[in-house]
């Protein structure tokens, strides 16, 4: 606790003495303690020194009209924090009856450095001259200071908080919908900057003065910093777009400076949402417009927000779902079409979080390319993958082939040439399998729209020893033109080919099966992935389609389950052996320089 001031004892018996009604205070441990009163608070108050002090410790004013107690607490809490003055009428209840009572706060710097805070109280009841005087007095304190913004005139977040409630209380009493804009200046500091602080204060003016001519039936308040609150009658989508645009319209043309306005989250109240929940959906809204400054407004959905969230959670927590393997790998095994036996395995993130539980990739994957960070989840997925070899081996597994998938956005980042071979060595994978068991998947889509730095890194990848996949082949890009560009081992049929064999006479049928017959011209081998019925997979194999991969036949498997699977007396045998692998394969296509 931190140490009370101590008076020296000729100065505390000046104090005490004085007639003047006051009292000293100090701040101590988020507390407001008194530390003397003088005798002229005692007789004011008609008590003797102790039992103020211990009244006053103990936070409790017995005397104070109930109505005016909760007002003077929050006067006295914010001129304590430094963020207002202490200058207040209240009522206190005499032998006479109530007293109305002016008080004052100043502050004391004491010679060792501590700070006090001296209230004094003036009793002006002594005419009902002076009673009225003081009433007026109090009813303009109450709006000019603690409910009104003393900049704009405005209500202030006091006035919200006591009274917005019911506000919206009256608007659904007559049938209708209420709403609550939350607006924000666009930046508001720039421009303090640039035209100074008086002519920000004339802008604010300026938007309170707007949103009242546009919103003339509406409560309006000014908000912290540079926000305005607006609760009114919801006059449809269409109309309040168009009456924001105005409202900016104005601002712009008005103001003394270049601004481009206000942009504002809007929130409908329906059912029984009070208002300080409908201004945290406001802002959430608000804030979902970032930097956009051609949006103006935004209307809260529950569904966008919690997208919101959800999305800032994956993006916040990537790292520490990385660093404590929150992300595991699973395996997805890929058959060989003509023996059925795994003949590699396809690497796939799965994020089982402690606190969401299962993430899907669905879920977090987009969002990782939205926010530019999938490389850590493709890098992680290779070391993981690298790593794991050796726990393999050690099982006595066949150490098949494992694709990780990259993305374009990957190369962007990072030498990735650089980083593969980086992580092959230091995780030991170079001393058990050679370069081509490490397969990098591209997209089609990604390849097809592939920058000149990026083709030159996945040629590099090619050229020392690392396998090349083509995933999605067929899915709406240049897929031919992909193989004029770039040298590949495989390619991964898009599932949407298979899934949709029949579909316009089996129109995918034959496209298949021409592409299966150009790979094979070209040396390239043929995946379909997505395989999930005994029909897809009969025509795959007919058709000469080299691996296969599919619910069918196995689901992705994280590695502890494989190794226990493997004890399996016939499990060895579902495996394709390296000799089996050199048989079937197709001689690779030479990569040139």
């Amino acid at each position: 606790m931190s140490r009370l001031y101590r008076f020296p004892d000729d100065l505390r018996k000046t104090y005490e003495s004085m007639r003047v009604p006051f009292v000293i205070y100090q701040h101590v441990d988020r507390k407001i303690l008194p530390l003397l009163v003088s005798d002229g608070f005692c007789d004011q108050m008609e008590s003797d020194r102790e039992k103020l002090i211990a009244l006053l410790t103990a936070g409790k004013f017995e005397s104070m009209h109930p109505d005016d107690a909760g007002r003077v607490r929050r006067l006295t809490a914010a001129f304590a924090a430094h963020q207002e003055n202490y200058d207040v009428f209240f009522r206190s209840r005499h032998r006479d009856g109530y007293h109305y009572i002016h008080a004052v706060g100043y502050w004391l710097n004491m010679p060792d450095g501590t700070e006090l805070a001296m209230l004094t109280y003036q009793d002006v009841s002594a005419s009902v001259l002076e009673i009225q005087k003081a009433e007026e007095k109090y009813h303009v304190f109450r709006q000019d200071h603690f409910y009104r913004d003393p900049l704009t005139g405005f209500p202030n977040l006091n006035y919200f908080q006591e009274f917005a409630d019911e506000r919206v209380h009256a608007i659904r009493i007559d049938g209708k919908t209420p709403f609550l804009i939350y607006s924000d200046v666009n930046s508001m500091q720039f421009y303090n900057n640039q035209y100074g602080f008086a002519k920000g204060n004339d802008l604010l003016c300026l938007i309170g003065e707007t949103l009242s001519k546009y919103f003339p039936d509406a409560l309006i308040v000014r908000g912290a910093d540079d926000h305005f609150l607006v609760i009114d009658v919801f006059p449809g989508e269409e109309k309040l777009s168009r009456i924001l645009r105005e409202v900016n319209r104005h601002i712009r043309m008005n103001a003394a400076g270049e601004t481009t306005g206000i942009q504002s989250g809007v929130v409908i109240l329906s059912g029984d949402m009070g208002v300080l929940q409908a201004m945290d959906h406001a802002k959430s809204a608000l804030k979902r417009i970032g930097s956009d400054l051609n949006s103006t407004y935004r209307i809260y959905s529950q569904i966008a927000d919690e997208q919101y969230w959800s999305q800032r959670y994956i993006v916040e927590n990537l790292d520490r779902a990385l660093d404590e393997h929150w992300i595991r790998v699973f395996y997805q095994a890929i058959l060989r079409s003509q023996t059925e036996k795994t003949a590699a395995f396809e690497a796939l993130a799965r994020w089982n979080d402690p606190v969401r539980g299962t993430i899907s990739p669905a879920e977090f994957i987009p969002v990782l390319e939205k926010y530019h960070l999938l490389y850590k989840l493709d890098l992680y997925m290779l070391r993981q993958v690298l790593t794991e070899v050796q726990q393999r081996k050690d099982a006595g597994l066949a150490l098949l082939p494992v694709s990780v998938n990259f993305s374009a956005q990957d190369f962007d980042y990072c030498d990735m040439t650089e980083e593969i071979e980086s992580l092959y060595h230091s995780t030991g994978a170079d001393k058990l399998i050679p370069r081509d068991h490490i397969i990098v998947e591209i997209t089609e889509q990604d390849m097809a729209t592939a920058t000149d730095r990026f083709a030159e890194q996945l040629k590099s990848i090619r050229a020392m020893g690392y396998q090349l996949w083509l995933d999605d082949f067929g899915s709406g890009y240049s897929s031919l033109n992909v193989f004029s560009r770039f040298e590949v081992d495989m390619i991964k049929f898009d599932m949407a080919l298979i899934q949709h064999l029949d579909e316009r006479n089996g129109v995918n049928r034959e496209i298949i099966k021409a592409m299966i017959s150009i790979a094979r011209t070209l040396g390239i081998g043929t995946l379909a992935e997505g395989v999930e019925t005994e029909e897809q997979s009969a025509f795959l194999r007919d058709a000469g389609c080299n691996l296969l991969q599919g619910y069918l036949f196995r689901r992705p498997t994280p590695l502890d389950t494989i190794l226990y699977m493997s004890r399996g007396e016939h499990f060895s045998r579902r495996w394709e052996t390296e000799e089996e692998r050199k048989k079937f394969s197709l001689p690779p296509v030479q990569a040139k320089g």
